[in-house]
């Protein structure tokens, strides 16, 4: 059995910046960033560190793109929620996807109902249940 991720150990390296020579002892900033492999990547910047800046200015755009995406988002999914919704009650009922449509549209209501987070995987664990019953092991 494998750890969970809170359990795994992870690597922390410190990077001094090349372009201020920054350290903990010398910089004003500290940057922190982890990585999908759990590394984390200490950077150190002074206040006038053009690297420093860059890294600012990607991250405010970033932030103010994930802001146009999440209301562009939020005005349109309704109405694509109501399109599946239509979709799925123009299936004959004894069509052989209709378990996979029940689960489809039972996950994307459960996601509607968190918009902003995702649906934990318990959530999933238990919509697939109810539409796909776990076998007995007879």
């Amino acid at each position: 059995m494998t750890d969970s991720p809170a359990e795994q150990p992870s690597t922390h390296r410190r990077i001094d910046c090349e372009d201020c020579q920054a350290g903990p002892d010398s910089g004003d900033i500290r940057t922190i960033a982890i990585g999908r492999d759990r590394t984390v990547t200490e950077t150190w910047h002074t206040d006038q560190c053009p690297t420093y800046t860059i890294e600012r200015i990607l991250m405010e755009a970033g932030a103010a793109k994930v802001k146009e995406q999440d209301a562009r988002a939020n005005d349109a999914f309704p109405a694509a929620h109501q399109r599946l919704h239509d979709a799925a009650a123009a299936l004959p009922a004894d069509n052989a996807a209709a378990p996979f449509v029940a689960a489809l549209l039972e996950l994307v209501q459960a996601q509607a109902d968190e918009t902003g987070r995702f649906v934990a995987l318990p959530t999933w664990t238990a919509i697939l249940d109810r539409n796909f019953p776990p076998q007995d092991p007879t």
